[in-house]
Parts: structure tokens; sequence; C-alpha cells
């Protein structure tokens, strides 16, 4: 027969035993949550302050809000808040291709053949074309206003017409360029940021 001691150890090995299984079947910690994501991140900051862009550098207006590019094909991107009377905001954005891009000639012309008029006419005699120079670039810009033949879609073979649009683009070459500057959006709205875009091309600051 086995004695006290013996059935106290055996009782003592087998609560060991259920103990530990019983330990590991406990559900294991849960992560922790992750913080929110910064404005920065999620793209809702307010521009304001020197902007960095594909190696140039620029002055962003208060007021514009600075957004996570849409395309790859975007290094910079803004939303320009409507103003009253527009049912849409406004939209700058700056593009770069590594030295591409096409000719200043053949952007201009693609730039103006995006608008018609009302009755669906070209707006060629229409456009307004200025040259600046300074701060070490040579800058181009576009001045058009109509009905917005937006591109959209896959391939971009979609097209939606905006009447009553208006665009200021620019072409800017320097070392490191070209850059592309494109704000469009609602005429009103355009009329009233186009201080705004002409500061914005005042404080360019090519690389070197």
């Amino acid at each position: 027969m086995m004695d006290d001691s013996w059935k106290m150890t055996l009782l003592g090995v087998g609560f060991t035993l259920l103990l530990a299984a019983g330990c590991s079947d406990l559900e294991p910690l849960q992560p922790s949550p992750s913080p929110p994501p910064t404005p920065s991140s999620a793209g809702s900051s307010s521009a304001s302050g020197t902007v960095a862009a594909a190696g140039i550098e620029f002055r962003a207006p208060d007021g514009w809000i600075q957004e996570a590019p849409s395309s790859s094909m975007r290094v910079s991107q803004y939303r320009i808040p409507g103003v009253e009377g527009d049912n849409a905001d406004s939209e700058m954005v700056v593009f770069h291709f590594g030295g591409g891009g096409g000719s200043v000639q053949a952007n201009v012309d693609r730039w103006v053949g995006q608008f018609t008029t009302p009755g669906g006419g070209p707006v060629s005699d229409q456009a307004r074309i200025s040259e600046r120079s300074g701060n070490g670039v040579e800058i181009t810009i576009v001045d058009v206003s109509g009905t917005y033949n937006e591109s959209g879609g896959p391939m971009m073979a979609q097209t939606a017409a905006r009447p009553g649009y208006r665009m200021l683009a620019a072409v800017v070459e320097g070392t490191g360029g070209p850059w592309f500057f494109k704000l469009t959006g609602p005429e009103n709205t355009v009329n009233q940021s186009k201080q705004d875009f002409d500061s914005l091309l005042d404080s360019l600051q090519p690389p070197g």
C-alpha cells in the first residue's frame, strides 16, 4: 500500500500538471490598437510654408490644403476650397517626369486643347500665354477659360465636360526640371486664387 507521503507527492505533481495545462490555454494578449493617422499622413494638413517637390521648393499659400497625390505621376497636390457660388473645389497639382514630359509648346497646346467654348469650338484665340523668369528658372504660363474637358477613366479615355472652368498652368524650366504646375477649377475660385498662384511661382527655388 502507498503511504500518505507518496499520496501527497502524487497529488502535488498532478495539480502542477493540471495548472500548467490550464495556463497553456490562456488567451494571448491582444495587440495595442494602431494610433490614428496624423493629418499629414491622412493627406489633410493645411499647406503653408516652404514645400519641396521633386527637387524644387516653393511656398504654398495659406488656405490651400495639401493632399496625398492621387496618382504616381503627381509629386504634390492641393485642394483649394470653392468660393461661394461655386459647386466644386479647385485643384493645384505639380508634375515632374525626371527631365521628360514633352516640349513647352506641346504642353501649352495640350492644355489649351482641353478647353472649348460653350458651343464646342476652340479657345486658342482666347488663351493667354505669357513668360517670366527669375530665381534660375524660365516659366511659361497658360491662362485659359471655358468648358474644361477633363480626362479620366481607364487609359484617360473618358472626358467630363465642366463649363465655367479656368486653368492656370505653368511649365517651369531649370536645373533638374522641367516641372509642371496646373491649377484647375470653377472660374470664380480660380479667379480669387490667381494672386496666390503668381506668388507661388515667385517663390520657386530650383535645386542647386
